[in-house]
């Protein structure tokens, strides 16, 4: 059902085959549980990220609506925004972003490497901004300021998530559990770093379609779970509705926000903890603001017996790009 439906949108193959799952081997032996990983850190636009998976969407669209420019937002580290001013570069358009320091950082590394170092190449048009405390209607002032000069922008939201964006999940739910089929294990439980909010909504709508007995566990990187929830709930409600189809009864939000503090964007020591453990366990790169802080959820979880019995999935999302410009401490 999900798929048929899915097949009514108009969708750019950036992502050409399905990212790999594997099993952490050292990880699962250290942890005494069997722990995979859904490779989205290598999907293959501008180093990789869940973020692609919305631009399928949200670039085609664009494309259909005549646009020359992009105009998205972000802090100075997103990734969505270097992937949106990969796609814009891509696909002959120009970009411009919305660019605020939720941190107050002033390291020359935070404000001038990682993935604000790619947007210089991208070319991308950049505007600082105090705050993103209204970011639709500082998008939309953008946007009739650009419309004023000729231009023709589109609007990406923060993160890319809309219920359009959010399609990109639900297609990487339908090959998530695909996957899951072939290599015919019970997981206990998907991982996930839960921030705007579109890549767990899509992947708790497929899920629910595809696997209902397979729990979707946020963990979130920004704020409270009584804040994240509503913005992942409606965000499932708003896809399904574009798809048209029911939101099953069993689907419930699930999140852990024990590990997002003290803020967006800043590491904690679990964080720190986690990026080492995972990059002299596996040899596998976390970024600073979303997987580290997930992992050290999934980890803790591990620890504190919080699964049910059977493997666990983690879904990596990418940000490696952050981890230039922030420096993690020695572990």
């Amino acid at each position: 059902m999900l798929n048929a439906a899915l097949q009514r949108f108009s969708r750019l193959e950036l992502v050409p085959s399905a990212t790999p799952l594997e099993r952490l081997e050292r990880l699962s032996a250290h942890m005494n549980c069997d722990i995979w990983v859904k490779r989205d850190d290598l999907t293959p636009l501008a180093m990789g990220g869940n973020k692609v998976r919305k631009l399928e969407y949200l670039g085609a669209d664009a494309l259909r609506a005549g646009a020359d420019c992009l105009v998205t937002a972000g802090a100075i580290q997103s990734n969505h925004v270097r992937q949106t001013a990969a796609l814009a570069a891509r696909q002959g358009m120009a970009c411009h972003a919305l660019l605020e320091n939720p941190l107050g950082a002033t390291q020359a590394c935070y404000l001038g490497n990682g993935n604000r170092l790619l947007l210089d190449l991208f070319g991308v048009t950049v505007e600082t901004v105090a705050t993103l405390g209204d970011p639709d209607a500082q998008l939309e002032a953008l946007a009739e300021r650009l419309r004023a000069q000729g231009k023709r922008p589109y609007v990406l939201p923060v993160g890319g998530s809309n219920a359009l964006g959010t399609l990109g999940y639900v297609r990487a739910g339908l090959e998530l559990a695909q996957q899951i089929h072939a290599l015919g294990l019970r997981f206990a439980a998907v991982v996930v770093a839960s921030g705007s909010a579109g890549t767990q909504a899509g992947l708790s709508l497929a899920l629910a379609h595809e696997m209902p007995e397979l729990p979707v566990i946020g963990i979130t990187v920004s704020r409270p779970a009584d804040a994240q929830r509503p913005k992942v709930m409606g965000l499932i409600e708003r896809c399904a509705a574009l798809l048209g189809v029911d939101v099953p009864h069993p689907l419930q939000v699930q999140l852990w926000d024990e590990y997002h503090g003290p803020c967006y964007g800043e590491p904690n020591e679990g964080t720190q903890a986690a990026l080492h453990k995972l990059a002299r366990c596996e040899g596998l790169l976390l970024d600073p603001v979303y997987t580290g802080k997930a992992m050290d959820g999934l980890l803790d979880g591990i620890a504190l017996t919080r699964f049910a019995e059977g493997p666990v999935l983690f879904v990596h999302t990418g940000g490696t790009p952050a981890l230039f410009a922030y420096h993690p401490a020695a572990g």
